[in-house]
């Protein structure tokens, strides 16, 4: 979703503040519920083992923003080893009550359909076809829990929408003004939906959608609405929440917002690194075979809270190799791979200016390991992951090992060099890579600034 009052509006959500019937409330978007434990997972596909993802913002990749024009940088992405591209909404976007010049990709004008503006269905289709051809899937985004107030269900169905005590149509949330709340109490809109997602399927050949503030919708609807999917062919589901009740029967993966704010954290020196220990801990009250998205950048971030290189500064390098080491499925934004260091705006055209960049080969390397090392497989079939004691507290060292062996990982966060002693658990094994300037101390290292070291241990 987009806004920049994101926290404050869930936890007004979860506090029921904001006046919403007794099914729309949900946990606090950046904190899972603390009592829960859950232990069973949907099934997932063998193609998302290993995967990486790539988050499209179709409107700002091109100075087109079509379909047409993002073909261009296919063969791009392939080499950069993305495995998973999530296209940002597709559908026509709401002109009532709209937001900035173009208004937000998040404001559904029509469930079924595709915004002229990107092309046509059939474009799309045979896009997809081609993604297919070279081996990756295609997710795209989808806005359940609200529409644009000229969605025509709003007309032909006025008793879908949510109203407030004089019957008026509401947004979810108040900054969210250019949309209305659509409510699930309704027998009719949950079918209506359902098969507004199959028609996705059954049209496109898509592999899955990624949902927006899936937690905002009664679980039931999502646990109902699977089934219904794997009918058509089997799907991958990312849900933009963090909590493990969506996994038993609806969802393969879930934000992990908690890890991106630690990184966030520990970069601006506000936590010490051994915070990561606490939220993996809280990976466990997820199905042992769930996944957890981890991100650097993402849309809301980028345009709402400022780039990663403003959010984490020089720790933007270890806070991405180690979202693309510790368990979980890395997620790569438009633009991140070339080091985009502006803000895109959200709501008018703005975009990326492409060229060529060291980012690039970082991060194709990264995406190789990720293929390539069996325990950085996603969910049970990763490596079992193990904090490692470290002498000083800007320091973190893990273990992820399993029968095949073991990646080794050492970081300092902080501006300032630190050693790492001989006989040091991380440095086990055989070099496999390091941050520029790396040195050898006797049998132990320094890393500089910022550094980082991986080693295998086989």
């Amino acid at each position: 979703m987009r806004m920049d009052t994101r926290h404050l509006a869930w936890m007004a959500l979860g506090s029921g503040l904001l006046g919403l019937s007794p099914f729309k409330l949900a946990p606090a978007w950046d904190a899972m519920p603390d009592s829960v434990v859950v232990t069973e997972q949907v099934p997932h596909l063998d193609w998302t083992r290993h995967a990486v993802i790539y988050e499209v913002n179709l409107r700002q990749y091109t100075e087109a923003g079509t379909l047409a024009a993002f073909r261009e940088h296919l063969p791009r992405l392939k080499e950069l080893g993305v495995d998973i591209l999530w296209f940002m909404p597709l559908t026509p976007i709401g002109e009532l009550n709209r937001k900035g010049g173009m208004g937000s990709y998040y404001s559904v004008k029509d469930y079924r359909a595709i915004d002229p503006a990107s092309g046509s269905i059939e474009e799309f289709r045979a896009l997809v076809k081609e993604i297919h051809g070279l081996g990756m899937h295609v997710i795209v985004d989808w806005v359940a829990n609200h529409c644009a107030w000229d969605n025509h269900i709003a007309s032909e169905h006025p008793e879908w929408i949510t109203r407030d005590a004089q019957g008026n149509p509401m947004p979810p949330v108040p900054d969210w003004s250019d949309v209305i709340d659509l409510d699930y109490s309704q027998p009719g809109l949950r079918e209506y939906m359902t098969g507004s997602l199959e028609w996705w399927l059954r049209e496109t050949d898509i592999d899955g959608f990624r949902c927006d503030v899936a937690g905002l919708i009664p679980f039931d609807f999502w646990d109902d609405a699977r089934p219904r999917l794997e009918a058509v062919k089997p799907v991958f589901m990312l849900a933009e929440w963090e909590d493990p009740r969506l996994h038993p029967r609806a969802f393969d993966m879930s934000y992990s917002w908690a890890f991106h704010n630690v990184m966030n954290s520990i970069a601006r020196g506000e936590r010490v690194p051994a915070a990561i220990d606490t939220v993996i801990q809280d990976f466990g009250k997820f199905p042992a075979d769930a996944y957890l998205m981890h991100c650097v950048t993402n849309h809301d971030e980028n345009s709402w809270n400022g780039t990663e290189f403003e959010r984490m500064g020089e720790a933007v390098d270890p806070m991405t190799v180690l979202a693309w080491t510790v368990p979980g499925m890395p997620l790569i934004y438009s633009g991140q791979e070339i080091g985009l260091n502006r803000r895109l705006a959200f709501f008018e055209k703005d975009p990326i200016v492409w060229g060529p960049s060291p980012r690039e080969a970082f991060h194709r390397r990264l995406n190789q390991l990720k293929h390539d090392l069996p325990v950085l497989a996603n969910g049970s079939a990763g490596g079992v992951f193990q904090s490692l004691p470290v002498p000083d507290d800007r320091l973190y060292a893990f273990r992820r090992g399993s029968g095949s062996g073991a990646l080794l990982a050492v970081f300092n966060f902080s501006d300032e060099a630190r050693s790492v002693p001989a006989g040091h658990p991380a440095l086990a094994g055989a070099a496999l890579w390091a941050a520029d300037g790396v040195e050898p101390r006797g049998d132990g290292i320094v890393l500089p600034a910022w550094g980082w070291a991986l080693r295998l241990e086989n």
